[in-house]
């Protein structure tokens, strides 16, 4: 596996940062945990993040941080300059994890194959 610098972009105390966490943990790869919620999040980084990966991808419609926003504010989520604002907002609301690897590339979500193949393919 590679051993190349990776960022984990997320909130800590959510479960699927966690399992991912301890996944890297595990395999042994170096690592940066970037923290919405204690770090902040750059427009540019989520701005390059929508351009590779896609506002609907980024955004989670099925957690509680969307689920309280009126349904009006909902509703006007229908272009990735909305969905930006809406995510620099309310970082919360960015599915998590996100992993970028040293190189620029990026997977959201977490399971044990993805990573592994992430990080094989990662140079």
């Amino acid at each position: 596996m590679s051993r190349q610098p990776a960022t984990l972009y997320g909130i800590k105390n959510c479960d699927t940062i966690k399992k991912a966490r301890n996944f890297l943990r595990t395999e042994q790869i170096d690592y940066r945990f970037h923290d919405y919620r204690s770090d902040g999040l750059d427009a540019d980084f989520l701005q390059r993040a929508i351009d590779v990966l896609g506002w609907q991808a980024l955004l989670n419609t099925r957690g509680t941080t969307w689920r309280q926003l009126p349904e009006a504010e909902r509703a006007a989520v229908d272009s990735a300059e909305r969905a930006k604002a809406l995510m620099l907002a309310h970082p919360a609301m960015i599915k998590r994890p996100l992993l970028c690897g040293a190189d620029g590339t990026m997977l959201l979500g977490f399971n044990d194959a993805s990573y592994h193949a992430f990080f094989q393919e990662t140079p």
